[in-house]
């Protein structure tokens, strides 16, 4: 999807989204093309096998679940799965398929589908993955068992702008540590939510996505109170009252993913997720977390690589009425972290993730990951830093692939775990893994010449407001700062005048690093020389504890200035940075249980474009 430019911030996406992407993806690698269009025959039969693994293992016991495997431990020493299909006629399509490894159970892949492709139906144990990230995702993933739901969306965008959507509810495994009105009650808890994604330009997707936990037991659970509290959490759902109760737990995230089709082709996606709204405001999003990843499927027709980074504040994945939050049958629906953790500490945390794969030229495919997370410890735990190390190699025989992987690490509170693991997978079309370099044709070659890269290096002079709105509750400063100023970016010539692209920028404020996120960065250009930008994203800025919050701002910039060298001047302006306090010692109290900044800086920089 990625070499036929498709800006994917959603998963599973129907075969019929990978048959339409076909054509432009042959242009890039004609081997994968052959491969994908073999497997996708599968799928246009009336009935079907499209999928059976077994795997075996030789494992250490762990506590370590392995992340996005349905809740699969490391410890575990087998599992098999399978899946088929059979087509009921053009409109209804049922599937049918199940996970099972020790002690679990699940029709995981068994749903019926109904409709067309404006509006399909999906009812049953159908995987739901929101994020642009390939590794994690803060607000539901495959991390967790599959929970029976009902999904309504559509598989072909709607309009020049690319909409699209997903409706979905579902059902929750049994819990008992959760509250209504103060008392204990024990129920099946409910979890509805929606995402809406446009494509407001070629290769860029943009996507606002919010779940909602409610329900289970005696709690109320109409379908008008889940509309109330989901457009308008602020007053239905967040109550200060405290005769009243919260109706649920809301989490949200805004996502981009912007497809450059350079030479070599590569995305750059980000993510900007929240706990519920902060300060009382539901465009706000409160107890933060942002992700960002770089992915790049073909270097030197032998390598792919994925890095991916994500960092976030406290409070996530628990709550003050569903004691462990976002989770299902003991697992968080969300990001793997989640999990890493004692039960019920909510700590923030950082996680980072490595994926190489290599294809030999004696055949198969390597496939390298590395995993690392390390939890904040304000809430008085030592923790230490989780790191995970996979190699597998696997290789295609006839409709089958064949291969092993072995596994090892440590988790966050010290304990080895070890495992290997051999599996033989039923892949219809008999995949190849085998590149063909393509040479660029002359129009491709014109489009990946409209890819630019660069690096930025300055100056920064920034203003900080040190809790400047939180009514006098707590004291007030305000510094003046000079520090340096850094950055990395993309961007694209979408027509004669206007580049759009993303970029990373590092600053020193008040001798701490802010780090900033463009995910929509606009650029004008007035003749050869002068052009005008906007941006906005968001930032984080090292205070005793990660604060976070929107930014943005405006440029003007004198191209040219020596060969392949910009000269720029950005504005930038900062929207209540804010992280939760206190909670490390000479934390002021609050009277919004946060503090914030307010951060307003000029940089001075130059560019350097290496095309």
């Amino acid at each position: 999807m990625l070499l036929a430019g498709r800006p994917i911030i959603k998963r599973p996406f129907a075969a019929a989204e990978v048959l339409d992407a076909l054509p432009a993806a042959c242009n890039v690698d004609k081997a994968l093309c052959t491969a994908v269009r073999r497997y996708l025959d599968a799928y246009m039969n009336r009935l079907a096998l499209t999928h059976a693994s077994v795997e075996i293992a030789a494992t250490r016991d762990s506590d370590k679940t392995l992340p996005n495997r349905h809740g699969m431990g490391a410890e575990d020493t087998w599992n098999a799965s399978a899946q088929g299909l059979f087509q009921f006629s053009d409109y209804i399509l049922i599937q049918g398929g199940g996970l099972a490894y020790p002690d679990e159970t699940s029709p995981v892949g068994s749903w019926i589908s109904m409709g067309f492709e404006y509006a399909q139906v999906d009812i049953g144990y159908r995987d739901h993955w929101w994020s642009p990230m390939t590794d994690s995702s803060m607000l539901i993933s495959t991390h967790a068992p599959t929970m029976p739901g009902i999904t309504i969306s559509n598989y072909k965008p709607i309009s020049r702008f690319g909409f699209q959507y997903e409706l979905y509810a579902a059902e929750m495994s049994h819990r008992d540590n959760f509250t209504y009105l103060g008392e204990p009650v024990t129920g099946k808890p409910r979890i509805g939510g929606a995402l809406v994604a446009i494509e407001p330009a070629p290769g860029w997707s943009l996507s606002v996505s919010r779940l909602l936990q409610y329900g289970g037991g005696p709690r109320p659970d109409s379908f008008g109170d889940f509309i109330d509290a989901f457009f308008n959490p602020v007053k239905y759902d967040n109550v200060a009252d405290p005769t009243q109760d919260q109706f649920g737990n809301q989490v949200a995230a805004l996502a981009t993913r912007f497809v450059f089709p350079a030479r070599t082709p590569f995305a750059v996606y980000f993510e900007y997720a929240g706990e519920d709204s902060s300060r009382g405001e539901g465009w706000r999003l409160g107890n933060a977390s942002l992700s960002a990843g770089i992915d790049i499927p073909r270097i030197w027709d032998q390598f792919d690589l994925t890095l991916e980074i994500s960092d976030w504040q406290n409070l996530w994945y628990v709550n003050n009425v569903y004691a462990d939050g976002t989770s299902n049958d003991g697992h968080v629906i969300g990001h793997w972290g989640g999990d890493d953790r004692v039960l019920g500490n909510a700590v923030g945390a950082q996680s980072q993730s490595l994926r190489v794969g290599w294809v030999p030229r004696f055949g198969g495919k390597f496939e390298m990951r590395f995993r690392s997370l390390k939890n904040e410890e304000y809430y008085g735990v030592d923790y230490e830093r989780e790191y995970e190390l996979a190699l597998r190699y696997s290789r295609a025989w006839r409709d089958f692939v064949f291969g092993a992987e072995v596994h090892s690490g440590k988790d966050v509170f010290g304990e080895d775990f070890g495992r290997f693991a051999a599996f033989a997978r039923y892949v219809p079309g008999q995949p190849a893994f085998d590149r063909i370099a393509v040479p660029l044709s002359d129009s491709r070659s014109r489009i990946a010449d409209s890819v630019e890269i660069f690096i930025d290096a300055g100056i920064n002079a920034s203003q900080l407001k040190y809790n400047p709105s939180d009514k006098g509750v707590t004291p007030e400063t305000d510094v003046s700062t000079t520090g340096p100023h850094l950055a990395v970016g993309a961007r694209r010539a979408m027509s004669r005048s206007v580049d759009l692209g993303v970029r990373a920028e590092f600053d020193t404020v008040d001798g701490q690093s802010m780090i900033g996120v463009r995910a929509i960065d606009y650029r004008y250009r007035f003749g050869k020389k002068f052009a005008v930008s906007a941006f906005a994203g968001a930032t984080r800025y090292d205070g005793p504890t990660a604060a976070y919050g929107y930014y943005g701002g405006a440029g003007a910039h004198w191209r040219d200035a020596l060969p392949r060298m910009d000269v720029n001047l950005d504005l930038r302006a900062t929207d209540k940075v804010a992280r939760d306090a206190p909670l490390v010692p000479g934390d002021p109290n609050s009277a919004w249980g946060d503090v914030t900044y307010q951060i307003y800086s000029a940089n001075l920089y130059l560019s350097y474009r290496f095309r």
